[in-house]
């Protein structure tokens, strides 16, 4: 089993918000280049012959061992590890898939996710400038985060024609000539996959496109989800997105395209660097039991979830349709857990529909706009896409997670209230300890006027002073009768406070902060070490106790 990388000091005592971070490693990634070589602590692979879709080296050996087996951690935490996750982060890592150059190529990918022996095409716009393309899978990988997998050839570049925008939804769609296409071998195993677009013209440019490969046949204890629909609503590419458009609120999109680029935020892959990489990190660098899968997945194959033990929902995790929320819905009473490590999620209402390149590639969200424009509003309440919390047929979302959205724009401390909980077991937390520079951003409270679970624990009652009095952060848990048990972290920092990656540049990995990222880890061992063991009803029932903490 690797090692776990050593925690490091903080530099300063400032913060930003994920976006605003996320914004900051795009524009100042050349920022980094000089120091790279002298950050890499082993030689990057070699790369193969100079033909298309060549294999990385080494890339022939078996993708995954059958193994699963109760591993006893240094910790003394017991959690189940499968034998191709160690396998797989045992073979020689690379920095190389680090975007490091200030320029940004643009491209997209006719899907979310893919299974082994489909073929995927890309759409690139680099202009007249020749560009190739390496695929990484991202993992543990000695600290490095990435295994080179793939390499294009040298291609011709080409201009693409310029977006169209939809009257009405002013929805933003490319119709691109298609640039090139991979088949996803028998031996690259499930997991998050960046293709790196490189222009060869110097190397001043990339950008990333990125891929899940899944395993549909998976039983692994626990599934992680990517949330594409949350990406993809704040992709602001063409001008714009679900939030933004030009001169005005109201020429945002109601309906975006999976057809177009992620916008220039960490170089195309905005969401997955700051909210989703520094837990698959971890749990790779245990060897956990896992595989990976997306929410538009989870739409299409609902049935599969209850396949896993657990559902990990990673730090942004907003956009939710119908089938999703009836399948987490139905899982956890079937007994898979829940693990919703961020806030804000099952926010916001989505249809998904059918674009030129395949179905669910668009995404219908007309929000607080819902009943003026929304063509469901009179025709199908239960899909009509306000938020979640309102419309026509409102469910909040504290009736699946426990603990309901109220603000963004925290900037507070995490404040223990329940240290004797299975959560913080090992990790030192002392009654009303605070816990500095976690709540940030979005962040959750436990509502006791709106439906919900009777039996919730708040774990973490934190109060958010810089948002006005009366406001708080609550980490939430609990079960379902016979089920599965829901945790909720109920900040939108807690993935990003779980970075502690020091081989990798701190531009887009930050280090661990400490105090806080050693506690966050233990916790994660914790969770998967229950979670894991199958329904968290039958081992570790929830006590209800939110009648001490809410008015």
């Amino acid at each position: 089993m690797p090692e776990t990388p050593p925690e490091l000091p903080v530099e300063d005592g400032s913060t930003i918000d994920r976006r605003g971070f996320l914004r900051a490693a795009g524009m100042f990634s050349g920022t980094f280049a000089a120091g790279a070589a002298a950050l890499r602590h082993q030689k990057n692979q070699k790369k193969g012959t100079p033909e298309n879709a060549r294999r990385a080296t080494g890339a022939r050996r078996p993708a995954r061992a059958s193994g699963v087996h109760p591993v006893t951690l240094p910790s003394g935490v017991s959690i189940p590890v499968a034998d191709w996750v160690v396998e797989e982060n045992a073979r020689p890592g690379t920095l190389d898939w680090v975007v490091t150059y200030p320029g940004m190529l643009y491209g997209y990918c006719d899907h979310v996710s893919a299974t082994q022996g489909e073929k995927v095409t890309l759409y690139v716009d680099a202009g007249s400038f020749p560009y190739h393309v390496e695929l990484y899978r991202t993992g543990y990988y000695g600290g490095t985060g990435g295994r080179l997998v793939w390499t294009s050839s040298t291609l011709a570049g080409q201009a693409q024609p310029p977006p169209t925008v939809a009257p009405g939804t002013n929805m933003v769609e490319c119709d691109w000539e298609p640039s090139l296409s991979v088949t996803i071998a028998p031996d690259w195993p499930p997991g998050y996959y960046l293709f790196k677009v490189v222009g060869d013209f110097a190397k001043s440019a990339n950008g990333y496109v990125p891929l899940i490969v899944r395993d549909d046949t998976s039983h692994a204890a626990f599934t992680i989800m990517s949330a594409v629909t949350t990406s993809q609503a704040y992709n602001t590419w063409g001008g714009r997105s679900l939030y933004v458009g030009p001169g005005a609120a109201a020429t945002r999109s109601r309906v975006v395209s999976y057809d177009r680029p992620y916008d220039g935020s960490a170089w195309g892959a905005p969401n997955f660097i700051g909210n989703e990489f520094p837990l698959l990190f971890l749990a790779e660098s245990l060897g956990l039991d896992v595989t990976y899968t997306t929410d538009i997945d989870l739409h299409e194959q609902p049935a599969l979830l209850t396949n896993h033990k657990c559902l990990i929902s990673l730090g942004h995790d907003e956009y939710w349709s119908q089938v999703m929320r009836t399948a987490a819905d139905d899982a956890v009473a079937a007994g898979v857990n829940v693990a919703f490590l961020g806030a804000n999620a099952i926010y916001r209402h989505i249809r998904l529909e059918a674009s030129p390149l395949g179905p669910n590639r668009h995404q219908v969200c007309y929000k607080t706009d819902f009943m003026e424009e929304d063509p469901l509003w009179n025709v199908d309440p239960a899909e009509v896409t306000a938020d979640w919390p309102t419309g026509p047929m409102p469910r909040p979302e504290q009736t699946t997670i426990g603990s309901q959205y109220i603000d963004v724009g925290a900037n507070a401390a995490m404040s223990i209230v329940n240290p004797g909980h299975w959560v913080f077991a090992g990790t030192g937390v002392t009654m009303n300890q605070s816990l500095p520079g976690v709540i940030f951003g979005e962040y959750d409270f436990y509502d006791r006027y709106l439906p919900g679970p009777d039996n919730v624990e708040i774990l973490a009652h934190s109060p958010i002073k810089n948002r006005g009095p009366g406001r708080w952060s609550d980490m939430t848990y609990y079960t379902s009768p016979g089920g599965g048990g829901v945790l909720a972290t109920g900040n939108a920092y807690f993935v990003y406070r779980l970075s502690n990656a020091p081989y990798i540049y701190p531009n887009l990995v930050p280090p661990a902060v400490p105090g806080v990222t050693s506690v966050f880890w233990r916790m994660m061992e914790n969770v998967f070490s229950v979670f894991g063991s199958g329904p968290a009803s039958a081992s570790n029932p929830s006590v209800a106790n939110w009648a001490y903490f809410t008015t």
